[in-house]
């Protein structure tokens, strides 16, 4: 072609395809792409390439990829254009711009002289975004049309028939909505709709002759389809260029089956709320940083109080809370002359010290002398009060008549009578002074011999515990008990290097303990808060980076990550000023809004970096709302929806969690769509003021540059869509790997693999929150449990057993009920039938002994109070009214093997069923039935979490993803993720507990964003073969996927080097959860679906 003949600006034609569809290598480009205008020779940016085009090279268009948008600049000439870059159509309303390949027309050769554009401004040419250019540009060909009178050659007419061929309309998502049409219309309309203008353009074309023809390839393939957004609306009907008629009626294409009532609306909505945002970027970022700084104030609220583990960590109106009120209405103690420690309906005051000996056995006289050094250094401590007031042990312990009870009984006994030959004991009853005392619980590691009655010979023994318990029930008396409490650990290590204890090792713990190390464990995350704005920072940084300063987002991430920042001090302000408490495991919550707060960053500055740099600013920013906010808001729905399906938890930790978390969200949210969009806003000004510095590089050096760019980013050279490498990995390497036949074959083991190991996990993961897990890695309870569990869980706590009601005591029949109650009670597998201990069987052996008919109600009534004075520590067991009824007694069972929290869930459970299907009416009750509760209580909680969760999930999916496909998808990801975080919690040494429960419900709302996305690419791609359509969802959005699931993972990293187990087991969870959810979303999902 001489290009002298040519003015201006020529349409021409360029027959182009993107590789990848047909293993085409990307240098010789097949596909027929849309119109660019050119003049002489002239720079075109096509498809994140930079190209020249002369008459010599029309036909050798090097490129790699698809885009959507083609930047033309004419050397020496003050016009810029953008044009769409699409398939051929077959009408003129299809495109816009141009006409179809009118008769006649040789790929390669201009179509005809348009006339000069050069009188329209680049102002005229931009007037307005939604597709204002292309209508102006129509209009514009359509006058040219007219202008041009001669009739077409018969010649050039015959030679178009022959060339012309149908083609493919323009995608919906890579066009304006205004600007679609169906490329069925096209088709059905075809030659016959070719006007007579297009002849005389084609006879003109002819006749000029301006370069050599161009040999036409056949082109197989028709070229990629645009991949549709998820979030975006179906095609609607393009608006007809001025003068153009409308094509005949066709049929309507086939549809999926989903709709946009919502999508479309949305979008319109975020898209006006972009331009607003961008139109007053200064208002929309000061407004949340002045609403920071006001909500802010709330911190000053962070509650001083100390923080009540049984009201956080245990289940809200549990059986056991209603039990301990009854037992608090109808039985009393008194800690300050008739002290039990079992009869109590709550914890006393205490300390207790584990003793371990160095030796094979404890029971020899050096190591009982050692043991009592000890015991007499821990009684003769005393704390001064600031007032000068002393408290001694023996005026704040625990005392039965005017002694204080004895830490340890057979202690006790030896130090009154050291003589005392240790090795003739019996266990578990040692007859002390012609009194029978129980050692079950004060004696551990222990070896026994030959039986004696339902005792045992004690051979040897490993341990012992020493229990001080302090006065409680009156207030004054229990703050001064707390007093020496607190002086007690803070001299207790003293008292050990004093003593220089050589024969034993001993570690201590007291009643206060759990709460004082559950508060310290607060403050050690404190500096994981820095470590993780670090690396969530770094992240960003690495992200968004890029050697070409105009497209560098690496500073837009870092104010996007102190806008995530924001978003958590406004959350926790408002929370704090209306009063919800917060409690040590919300520490959790920050890290995990962290990463989720910049996912939404990314995808914002992902879709800015894909608009033009011609455009304006709000007019970018409105397109990146449009397509991305709808997305935003989804995802942020189906999180907020999880963590708030959390408040109906019985646990108040996980409640007051699950609201600061989904209220902080939202905040992130609001955040987002305002100060961050106002950050892009502003950073896209100065994107507009680098362009009149920046030197437009040579096209040459434009692959190197794509090579170079860290990390793998492409350098923009002029405006066009930055189509990043790893989207290029997920559809030219993944993702054809992955739809391989073996590839799938492996695919299905592994997942049945997985499952098969989930499911096993499942059945082994153990439940309840133990209560050691509360302090640090470094506590000193942690070894005094280590010690409890490995010597004294043959023995566990002594259980009352009430009758409720006011029965006849008296009736022969009445009492044989109650004990065949009892000896159910003896029979099951948790209860030592040799321990009971009930005030009505030594009464009727009083009765007996008395020679007294214990059938007899004023016989059995009026030698009550005898029996008591004989016997007054059955006192606090009997409640008898001033009119001389027996309103409601009880008895005592001991418990063992229930050191496991399978074994405390199972036993309480068993126990209360016993007592619920007695004929008399029956309770059981002690105070750690308050903590075992939750073993019953939390599979409960967590599985009707979940179930509301997931029809949440499921509702928000047909509302806003309306596809049955999709929405069956997502509840089947939802489904497996879960069975497989919560199995593998097993594998890794997590027990399902409320901490567990608030990332099972987080992990509903990952899965759904997961395989929400994917599903959605596939069932809405409009490729022909299921592979081809997995391949699209994988290029779409596989990297977004792996982007989310890396920057949450990041974002809880800090938590994994936690000295704290309630810390690290979100750590751990939180990684299960995002690694299941990726590979469900970028592996199985895709897999799965090209089977159906």
């Amino acid at each position: 072609m001489d290009m002298a003949q040519c003015s201006r600006y020529d349409m021409v034609r360029a027959w182009t395809t993107c590789p990848g569809e047909k293993g085409v290598s990307g240098k010789e480009l097949v596909t027929e792409n849309e119109s660019v205008l050119l003049s002489n020779t002239m720079s075109v940016r096509i498809l994140g390439c930079s190209l020249t085009l002369d008459a010599s090279n029309i036909k050798k268009l090097q490129a790699t990829r698809c885009g959507r948008w083609v930047s033309i600049r004419a050397p020496g000439a003050s016009t810029e254009l953008r044009a769409l870059l699409g398939c051929w159509a077959s009408s003129p309303e299809t495109v816009g711009i141009a006409p179809r390949r009118p008769v006649g027309a040789t790929p390669g050769k201009p179509l005809r002289q348009l006339g000069d554009l050069g009188g329209n401004s680049p102002e005229d040419l931009e007037l307005a975004a939604g597709g204002s250019t292309q209508r102006l540009l129509a209009h514009l060909l359509s006058r040219a049309l007219r202008e041009m009178s001669e009739e077409p050659s018969k010649e050039a007419e015959s030679e178009a028939q022959e060339r012309a061929k149908p083609a493919q309309s323009v995608s919906a998502a890579f066009l304006t909505p205004e600007a679609v049409t169906t490329d069925e219309a096209q088709r059905e309309a075809g030659p016959k709709e070719e006007s007579s203008r297009e002849r005389v353009l084609e006879s003109q074309a002819a006749r000029r002759g301006s370069g050599s023809e161009a040999e036409q390839e056949p082109a197989s393939d028709p070229g990629p389809q645009p991949h549709p957004s998820w979030a975006s609306g179906p095609p609607v009907e393009r608006p007809r260029p001025v003068g153009q008629e409308a094509p005949a009626a066709s049929p309507e294409p086939p549809r999926r089956c989903h709709t946009d009532c919502l999508e479309a609306p949305l979008s319109r909505v975020f898209g006006r709320l972009g331009r607003i945002v961008g139109s007053y970027p200064w208002a929309f970022l000061l407004v949340p940083v002045m609403l920071t700084a006001a909500l802010g104030t709330g911190f000053i609220y962070l509650p001083k109080e100390k923080e009540n583990l049984e009201e956080q960590y245990t289940p809200i109106g549990s059986p056991a809370k209603a039990e301990r009120r009854f037992v608090q209405a109808h039985f009393s103690t008194n800690d300050s002359y008739r002290f039990s420690a079992s009869r109590m309906s709550t914890e006393a005051n205490f300390a207790s010290l584990l003793v371990v000996c160095n030796t094979p056995s404890l029971l020899e006289g050096e190591v009982f002398a050692e043991i009592s050094r000890l015991d007499q250094a821990v009684q003769n401590l005393k704390v001064t009060l600031e007032n000068g007031t002393q408290i001694l042990y023996r005026e704040a312990c625990a005392k039965y008549k005017a002694f204080c009870v004895p830490p340890n009984p057979l202690l006790f006994a030896w130090q009154h009578n050291r003589t005392m030959d240790l090795g003739k004991l019996t266990f578990p009853i040692f007859h002390l002074l012609g009194h029978p005392v129980s050692l079950a619980n004060f004696l551990g590691g222990n070896v026994l011999g030959e039986r004696v009655g339902k005792n045992h010979f004690l051979l040897q023994s490993k341990a012992m515990r020493l229990l001080y318990f302090l006065k409680t029930e009156q207030p004054e008396e229990s703050e001064q008990s707390k007093e020496w409490l607190i002086h007690f650990l803070e001299q207790f290590n003293n008292i050990k290097d004093r003593l220089a204890l050589e024969k034993i090792k001993v570690v201590h713990f007291t009643s206060l303990s759990r709460q004082m190390e559950f508060e310290s464990t607060s403050m050690t995350v404190i500096p994981l808060f820095h470590l993780a704005y670090i690396l969530i920072i770094l992240f960003a940084i690495v992200s968004c980076f890029r050697l070409d300063c105009i497209r560098n987002k690496m500073w837009v991430a870092v104010i996007g990550v102190f806008s995530v920042a924001m978003a958590v001090v406004s959350g926790f302000g408002l929370l704090l000023h209306v009063g919800v408490p917060f409690v040590i495991i919300v520490a959790n919550s920050p890290f995990l809004i962290l990463g989720v707060g910049v996912d939404d960053m990314f995808i914002m500055i992902s879709a800015w970096q894909k608009t033009s740099l011609l455009d304006s600013t709000r007019d970018r920013l409105s397109n990146v709302y449009s397509k991305v906010a709808v997305s935003i808001t989804i995802t942020t729905i189906t999180n907020v929806l999880a963590f708030y399906t959390g408040i109906m938890s019985s646990f108040r930790s996980v409640q007051y969690f699950c609201i600061y978390t989904g209220t902080t969200l939202l905040f992130c949210y609001f955040y987002s769509i305002t100060c961050f969009g106002a950050i892009m806003a502003l950073d896209g000004k100065r994107e507009i003021n680098c362009l009149n510095w920046v030197k437009r590089p040579d096209p040459k050096y434009a692959s190197l540059k794509r090579t170079c760019c860290f990390p793998c980013g492409s350098v923009l050279d002029g405006c066009g869509e930055d189509n990043h490498p790893m989207n290029l990995f997920f559809r030219d390497y993944f993702g054809p790997f992955l739809i391989k036949p073996k590839s799938k074959i492996f695919v299905v083991l592994v997942y049945i693999l997985y499952i098969i190991s989930s499911i096993y996990g499942c059945f082994h993961v153990q439940e309840g929150l133990d209560l050691r897990n509360l302090a640090s890695d470094d506590s000193y309870i942690i070894p005094y449990f280590n010690i409890e569990e490995d010597y004294f869980s043959d023995y566990g706590p002594r259980v009352m057993v009430i009758i409720t009601e006011s029965i006849n005591y008296w009736d022969e029949d009445v009492r044989q009920q109650l004990e065949a109650c009892m000896i159910q009670f003896e029979e099951n597998e948790f209860v030592d039938n040799s321990l009971r201990e009930f005030w009505l069987n030594a009464y009727l052996q009083y009765l007996k002994n008395a020679k007294k008919n214990p059938n007899d109600k004023k016989t059995f009534m009026d030698n009550i109070s005898g029996f008591i004075t004989a016997f007054p520590f059955f006192k606090y067991d009997i409640n008898i009214s001033s009119s001389n009824e027996i309103t409601c007694s009880r008895g005592f069972i001991q418990l063992m093997s229930v050191s496991s929290s399978k074994n405390k869930k199972l036993m309480v459970l068993q126990l209360r069923d016993i007592a619920a299907k007695c004929e008399v009416p029956l309770i059981v009750y002690n105070q750690a039935f308050i903590y075992f509760d939750q073993f019953a209580a939390i599979l409960e909680n967590t599985v009707r979490n979940v179930m509301v969760a997931s029809t949440a999930m499921f509702i928000v999916s047909l509302s806003l993803i309306p596809h049955p496909v999709c929405s069956v998808w997502v509840t089947f990801a939802i489904a497996s993720v879960i069975v497989g975080v919560t199995g593998f919690m097993a594998f890794w040494n997590v027990n399902l507990d409320s901490i567990s429960m608030i990332n099972l419900v987080i992990c509903i709302g990952f899965s759904f964003d997961f395989s929400a996305h994917i599903s959605y690419a596939f069932v809405s791609s409009s490729k022909d073969t299921v592979n081809k359509r997995s391949v699209e969802a994988l290029y779409m959005l596989g990297y977004p996927v792996l982007q989310s699931a890396i920057s949450t993972i990041i974002g809880v990293f800090a938590l994994s080097v936690a000295k704290a187990y309630i810390f690290r087991t979100f750590f751990k969870i939180m990684f299960l959860v995002m690694l299941f959810g990726a590979i469900h979303g970028l592996v199985f999902i895709p897999i799965f679906l090209t089977f159906f």
